[in-house]
């Protein structure tokens, strides 16, 4: 991993007076590890993965639930973001408890509170379906069976409980692909999370669109979007109930610029944002998340140059982190410090509790990165 000087990464802001402290856990653009640091920037828990650490959240329990690393023997994925071989769950010494494997699993997973887990995965579409959808950009080698996405629900014993295919319930006519974006795969379906009566919100990048749907009969029955948001990602409801998103904006109409979305479920209508002065200082062309802390605070990852800062809601920064892990990305270019999501834990956190978060046990990184 190559780094950069502590004056442009780590801690740049810090006022304690106006956050909601506790520890942000974050994992590097197709990193070994994933990193939980404290307000002051300081390392306090580090966990590894010869597969590859991306996406990670702590469970109630202490552990890390994750997924791998991209695999690139997985042909027919090539250009597309956010593969994975396999969804796994680290105890807090690194120790794997559980997997489940799939090469064509991408981008997200949660983990119910019956224990099983959603999980997200890209199947083939049959050659009837795939002409019938609509948008996107042709070219002579287009695949006469695009990629759908399928939900899971996965017991722990590694058995499909029940699945969703979007191409048996989505209207051709409305999920319509932007007419920027390729024709791999429909929907790319980027986020997955669940409402307090067990429903699936599902953000589906590529047509612009979140929706909410009722695993127990497969039928949508909230959707919004098109018309508004630019590939969204992190789609979620907050604590109140209102839904909570990050709009890349891109392909936007117009200058594109992201954004952060609170919306409300009834109206529809827009209830927060945060947009940057000026509104194209903030740009993430992919991932991003959005997180409402409990003092009302909101923790933002502004992914694509590792930025996560905390904004109040008169939206002033009072936390502001860089990513410090570089890596080289033939893909994208250069040197890269993405991080797709970030998450805050507060100190009396259930999954915390009893730990050590000593940073000293990381000096040697603290010294580079961390403060006093």
């Amino acid at each position: 991993m190559l780094r950069v000087s502590k004056d442009t990464v780590g801690l740049l802001r810090y006022d304690p007076a106006a956050c909601y402290r506790g520890y942000t856990l974050f994992c590097g653009d197709e990193g070994p590890a994933a990193y939980l640091i404290d307000m002051h920037g300081r390392l306090c828990m580090r966990w590894s993965n010869e597969r590859g650490i991306q996406y990670a959240r702590l469970l109630p329990n202490g552990n890390l639930l994750c997924r791998a690393a991209p695999s690139e023997n997985v042909q027919g994925q090539q250009g597309l973001n956010g593969q994975a071989p396999a969804v796994f769950e680290l105890d807090w010494d690194g120790n794997l408890v559980w997997e489940y494997c799939d090469d064509w699993l991408h981008h997200d997973q949660e983990r119910l509170s019956n224990g099983n887990t959603l999980v997200i995965a890209w199947e083939r579409m049959s050659e009837q379906q795939t002409a019938r959808v609509k948008g996107g950009v042709h070219g002579d080698d287009d695949n006469p069976q695009m990629l759908g996405d399928v939900v899971r629900e996965i017991a722990p014993d590694g058995s499909v409980v029940r699945e969703w295919r979007s191409w048996e319930h989505l209207d051709v006519d409305e999920a319509v692909i932007c007419p920027l974006d390729h024709r791999m795969e429909w929907t790319h379906c980027n986020s997955i999370a669940t409402t307090p009566d067990g429903d699936w919100i599902l953000s589906m990048r590529r047509i612009n669109t979140v929706i909410v749907v009722d695993p127990a009969s497969g039928a949508i029955k909230w959707t919004w979007g098109p018309g508004v948001l630019g590939h969204q990602h992190d789609a979620k409801l907050t604590s109140s109930g209102s839904l909570m998103l990050f709009d890349n904006g891109v392909h936007r109409n117009g200058p594109e610029y992201s954004q952060v979305l609170e919306i409300d479920m009834d109206t529809k209508e827009v209830i927060w944002q945060f947009v940057a002065d000026p509104p194209f200082a903030f740009y993430s062309f992919m991932a991003g998340s959005a997180d409402r802390l409990p003092n009302g605070n909101t923790l933002i990852c502004d992914s694509a140059v590792g930025r996560m800062f905390e904004v109040t809601a008169r939206k002033h920064v009072v936390w502001e982190y860089i990513n410090p892990f570089f890596v080289s990305n033939p893909r994208l270019g250069g040197r890269i410090n993405i991080v797709f999501r970030a998450h805050r834990y507060g100190p009396d956190d259930e999954a915390l509790r009893g730990r050590n978060l000593d940073p000293d046990r990381y000096a040697n990184f603290n010294r580079l990165y961390g403060t006093a």
